[in-house]
């Protein structure tokens, strides 16, 4: 990440805005923030970190956060940060919040936005997720890129259970936490077991004998069918030649009555045909001819009509005219004189102007005395107010004394804290090894009642089923043995003399063997088989239940050891802790002491809240008093220009009157002088606008008279037109009726049939083709049929005969596909039973390569190892600067607990604690470790840049530290890093050529600038 512009408003110190360029200074590589203890240096940081995640290292939520934030003189508190993050894209975080009107202790909660920079435009976000964005939690972002102070030492400190889960964090080491994943997969494929086993048992009965016998049935019935289905054959030929001759009888007889009646309905079809060619030839003579009659015969008196509606139209048009006329020559005077009326009129408002303005003219003089009155009063309230501010400050001070230190209280109280926490974890940790202890027991007494020996019940349990199989071996072979016996027997009473003997081809038989009858010792021997399979699988049962057992009191008393060690962790950090406690002002063993002496202070501290409030308030009140009268002075000067104003507008109106004087208005009230105006305005109006309304009808009503009687003539000219076309239609009539010999009665009556000649004309051409075809069609059959007779009792019995083949080839076809279907299910079970069996052994293979995988991965032992080398590599990185810095005198390393030591070449290379090292050596192992870190972080974000700032600990350092920590962070510009720091030390001030300086006004507040 790396910060472009940060904008400041009403955030601690910080009142007025305030903005910071940080192109400029991260051009440099090296830059400073240096100003006085308080003056907000640290702000700046907290501000950022705010804008980005909402979280601040002083604040947290519970402490009123976005209260004690806001500048007590502020109404509203304003962040906005510009930044680049490690994909090189400009993104921009706003905060803003503010103070409720009503409630000065009511600050709102902030509202946040992020924005993206794209086509020269801030788009804002949907989120608000700056982890998304920057690519680091809040956690890891102060700890590799903004290290605020108290945190500097923080990686150092942390025990070695949170530090791997930090690493775990940052590296995304919860790749390597495979526990779940192995024990998931261990799972599945156990379940899969399960199944596998279950679905095999379905499978007993599926082998290659029994595929073998019902192909040999299948075999016979086919031979079945193919008899049946040859009978078939020759009875089917013979049906349906009797059936297509009876089919043709039925036919014919069908056909011949249908014929019949065709022959009785064609004497109408012929009358038909007759009246649809009259009236074909007379509708296209005549109706075009009365239609053009009638439509003629409409049209002239529709023209009529609107001829008498125009004509009254006109009329009525006419008169409206003259009364028109009369109106304009009776308004005519009366508009002749409004020039002279409206000047009357502008005199008149002018006037009422200048009696308004005399009457408030006096308002002003009576509000000019009454706020003399109210300034000399609000001098003596801000007088009193001052007084009481005063005397409210010497409490204050008085107060401050009794107050301890709140950095002292919050220490020692997260200390009890901690250790309350530590002694509950105890306890907790306790019962959890207790509930596994139990567990064990629990599972020893399964092994009880399983009565088995843990050392050796695998082998116990192989030599049982060694026995049984040799047992099972045993009567294999004696059935075999038994078998061949009986197919000898077989064999033997099949032989006859004359016959080739099917083993040896002998024709003769003279010693035949004989053997008795061995069925039921077969059966004995399958039972016995089938007997020791259950034995066997009995015992596998037994060995599989004693496994699970056993691994579940193998998990047990792993996560045991686990629960017992974290317990004895948890007791050495109470130990630890209890040594931490260097508070001489209180006693370890007296909580309830410190608990006094901190709610004492909590009083003192809220009493000093309360003063300053009403100091706030009070000095509130007083500046509002002060604003009092500012206004009401410059009130006052306002009621004075105003006066002169309004009285040099009188004499500017006096001289503007045309018709009338002032001196006889001058005494009249503003109500009456109104009312004479509002009455000749309203006069003037109304004869200007009467007689434009007049004028403007005049002008409409003179054209419209004209087109009126253009109307009118043109209807009697279309009428004239219309009658001659009458003539000559009336003439075309006469002469078609002469040449078809019709009187015009005859006419009518034929077209009043109104035929459908398309459609009678079809129906009539259909009806032809359908009776010709018909009697084609009869003789046909007739000479097909010549030399035939049909025997209806020859067909009864065929057809009967055919009905009983045709079931019995059906019958026998279904069992054929019967069978088919059941062989070519058994192959696909067999195949499918060979398949997993297949399955099987590749399963028990896995599940033992998986029992290995779990013992590698529990207890999350792959990820500390992992962390571990990350740390160790982190060490090695962070002791390149730590040695210089020391001189080559100390190095850092990590144990066997992986916990941080200091090896210190001064004294034989011995190994100590962390903890023993001074202010000045601690942060420099801190800065070492801290940029080794943030290297490895930012170096996985793969930016072209890194950006890091320090707040912290160069206070600590003598002169030739401070030169070695600046040497060091001068060669971070060489490897393409921008380092930011936090300082009050003058001596690094000079040494860093660009910085910004806080200066901390009284009345303005923290003010930033560029050195």
């Amino acid at each position: 990440m790396i910060p472009i512009q940060l904008t400041l408003e009403g955030i601690y110190s910080y009142q007025e805005r305030q903005k910071i360029d940080f192109e400029n200074l991260t051009e440099a590589g090296l830059f400073g923030i240096f100003g006085a203890v308080g003056s907000g240096k640290s702000s700046i940081l907290e501000a950022i970190s705010f804008a980005l995640y909402g979280e601040t290292e002083r604040l947290n939520a519970r402490d009123r956060r976005t209260y004690n934030m806001m500048n007590l003189k502020s109404n509203r508190s304003y962040i906005e940060f510009d930044f680049i993050n490690s994909e090189n894209k400009k993104y921009r975080a706003t905060r803003e919040f503010k103070r409720n009107s009503k409630n000065f202790e009511d600050v709102k909660t902030p509202s946040v936005t992020f924005y993206e920079w794209k086509n020269n435009n801030w788009i804002p976000l949907d989120h608000s997720n700056a982890e998304q964005i920057v690519g680091l939690s809040y956690a890891n972002f102060k700890r590799t890129i903004i290290i605020p102070q108290g945190q500097f030492k923080e990686f150092l400190e942390l025990g070695a259970a949170d530090r791997t889960n930090m690493m775990k964090e940052i590296f995304g080491l919860q790749r390597f936490d495979l526990q779940n994943n192995v024990s998931l997969i261990n799972a599945k494929n156990r379940s899969e077991l399960d199944q596998l086993e279950g679905q095999l048992k379905g499978f007993e009965e599926v082998n290659e004998e029994k595929i073998s016998s019902i192909k040999e049935t299948l075999n016979q019935e086919q031979e079945k069918y193919q008899a049946v289905l040859k009978q078939f054959r020759e009875t089917e030929n013979t049906y349906s030649r009797l059936k297509s001759l009876k089919e043709d009888f039925e036919v014919l007889e069908e056909k011949k009555a249908h014929f019949q009646k065709l022959s009785e309905q064609k004497e109408n079809v012929d009358l038909l045909e007759t009246k649809t060619e009259l009236y074909d030839r007379i509708s296209r003579i005549f109706i075009p001819l009365f239609s053009e009659k009638n439509k003629l015969v409409k049209e002239i008196e529709e023209q009529a009509r609107l001829k008498e509606h125009q004509l009254a139209i006109v009329k009525n048009t006419e008169l409206q005219f003259e009364k028109l006329k009369n109106k304009l020559a009776a308004i005519q005077p009366q508009y002749e004189v409004l020039h002279q009326s409206k000047l009357q009129e502008n005199d008149l408002g002018m006037i009422l102007q200048m009696i308004k303005v005399s009457d408030e003219i006096k308002i002003l003089k009576e509000r000019t005395e009454n706020g003399s009155q109210k300034v000399t009063e609000v001098q003596a309230v801000q007088k009193q107010i001052q007084e009481k501010i005063e005397e409210l400050f010497k409490k204050s001070e008085a107060l401050k004394p009794g107050k301890i230190d709140p950095g002292l209280l919050l220490s020692v109280g997260n200390w009890f804290l901690e250790q309350k926490k530590l002694k509950e974890n105890l306890n907790i940790q306790i019962k959890k090894a207790d509930a596994k202890k139990n567990e064990i027991i629990s599972i020893s007494e399964e092994l009880t009642f399983l009565k088995i020996n843990p050392e050796k019940f695998k082998d116990d349990f192989r030599i049982q089923a060694e026995n049984l199989e040799n047992q099972k071996r045993k009567l294999y072979e004696k059935r075999n043995q038994l078998e061949v016996q009986q197919k000898l027997s077989h064999f033997a009473s099949e032989l006859h003399d004359g016959e080739a003997c099917p083993l040896c081809g002998s024709l003769e038989h003279p010693n035949m063997v004989q053997y008795h009858d061995v069925t039921s010792e077969l059966h004995d021997i399958q039972q016995q088989m089938d007997q020791l399979d259950h034995q066997k699988e009995d015992i596998q049962k037994k060995l599989s239940a004693a496994e699970k057992v056993l691994d579940r009191k193998k998990i047990f008393e792993e996560q045991l050891k686990y629960e017992e060690d974290q317990a004895k962790q948890i007791q050495i950090e109470i130990e630890n802790h209890l040594k931490s406690f260097t508070w001489k002002e209180f006693n370890a063993d007296h909580e309830a002491d410190f608990e006094e002496q901190r709610q004492r202070s909590f009083t003192i501290e809220k009493l000093l809240e309360e003063l300053n409030e009403q100091i706030s308030t009070e000095q509130k009140n007083l500046d509002k008093e002060r604003n009092n009268l500012d206004n009401y002075n410059k009130a006052l000067e306002k009621f004075r220009l105003d006066e002169a104003k309004k009285e040099e507008q009188i004499k500017t109106n006096e001289a503007n009157l045309k018709i009338l004087e002032w001196k006889n208005y001058n005494g009249k009230t503003a109500q009456e002088v109104e009312e004479i105006f509002h009455k000749l305005s309203e006069s003037n109006r109304e004869t200007e606008q009467n007689y434009n309304q007049l004028i403007k009808e005049e002008k409409e009503i003179s054209p419209k008279l004209a087109e009126q009687k253009t109307i009118v003539s043109q209807l009697e000219k279309r009428i004239s037109e219309l009658e001659q076309e009458m003539a000559g239609n009336t003439l075309l009539i006469e002469t078609a009726l002469a040449e078809q010999q019709f009187d015009q009665h005859k006419v009518l009556e034929i077209l009043a049939e109104k035929i459908n000649v398309q459609e009678a004309k079809g129906l009539i051409e259909e009806f032809k083709i359908k009776f010709q075809t018909l009697k084609n069609s009869i003789t046909e059959l007739e000479q097909k049929l010549k030399n035939f007779a049909f025997d209806q009792e020859e067909f009864s019995a065929v057809e009967s005969r055919f009905a009983s083949l045709e079931t019995e080839v059906k019958t026998a076809n279904d069992t054929i596909v019967k069978i088919k279907s059941e062989i070519e299910r058994l192959e696909k079970e067999f195949k499918k039973k060979e398949d997993l069996l297949k399955l099987l052994s590749q399963l028990q293979k896995r599940a033992e390569n998986l029992k290995i995988m779990t013992n590698l991965f529990k207890g999350a032992g792959f990820v500390q190892y992992v962390s571990s080398i990350y740390l160790r590599q982190l060490c090695d990185h962070a002791n390149v600067r730590f040695h210089r810095m020391t001189r080559n005198q100390l190095s850092l390393q990590l144990n066997d607990n992986n916990e941080f030591e200091i090896i210190d070449y001064l004294n034989e290379g011995r190994s100590r604690s962390v903890k023993t090292l001074s202010g000045g050596q601690a942060f420099q192992v801190s800065l070492s470790l801290a940029l080794a870190l943030a290297e490895s972080v930012q170096s996985n974000a793969k930016a072209e840049k890194n950006f890091f700032f320090i707040d912290e600990g160069f206070g600590t350092q003598d002169l030739e530290s401070v030169n070695i920590v600046f040497e060091t962070l001068v060669n971070l510009q060489k490897e393409n890093r921008i380092v930011g720091i936090i300082s009050h030390v003058e001596e690094l001030k000079e040494k860093i050529p660009v910085s910004l300086n806080i200066i901390k006004d009284e009345e303005k507040g923290s003010q930033i600038e560029i050195v």
